[in-house]
């Protein structure tokens, strides 16, 4: 599977210059993960950006009762954890694949080097998770009932 051309679709990387693009390609790993595996659980570190490449997973947060409420599905294209790599925060939810699902791995360490060395990929994809950010505060809000 070309790693290139699967980065370029990902809203994240977008609109990142391809030799960058390239250079994340080198340092992906390939997951796969059976149904009922979880990626990534809430309150482990976050060692890990997981880009899906094929199938779907549902992510759940427990609340402070100890219900599981499930936030949403995700499928190819979807980037998760992205927040717990660049912060260093504990997972703020579980994922877990409800059918076979292959994943690109952008371990953190590697993420936050190739960072490092360009400073410029982090200025563009910098607004881009701000307007995810954005959105997601717009929904929390519009389900609290809070008027902004």
């Amino acid at each position: 599977m070309n790693h290139e051309s699967e980065l370029a679709k990902v809203s994240l990387f977008s609109k990142l210059e391809p030799r960058f693009i390239k250079g994340m390609a080198q340092i992906c790993t390939e997951r796969d993960f059976a149904a009922g595996d979880a990626l990534m659980k809430q309150g482990e570190d976050g060692i890990g950006l997981f880009i899906i490449l094929s199938g779907k997973v549902k992510i759940e947060k427990t609340d402070t009762s100890g219900r599981q409420v499930e936030l949403a599905t995700n499928g190819p294209g979807d980037v998760m954890g992205e927040l717990a790599v660049l912060d260093g925060a504990k997972r703020t939810a579980t994922v877990t694949a409800t059918e076979p699902t292959k994943c690109l791995v952008l371990a953190s360490w590697e993420f936050t080097s190739f960072m490092k060395a360009h400073p410029e990929v982090a200025i563009q994809i910098l607004p881009i998770l701000v307007a995810r950010f954005r959105q997601t505060n717009d929904a929390l809000i519009g389900v609290s009932g809070i008027r902004s």
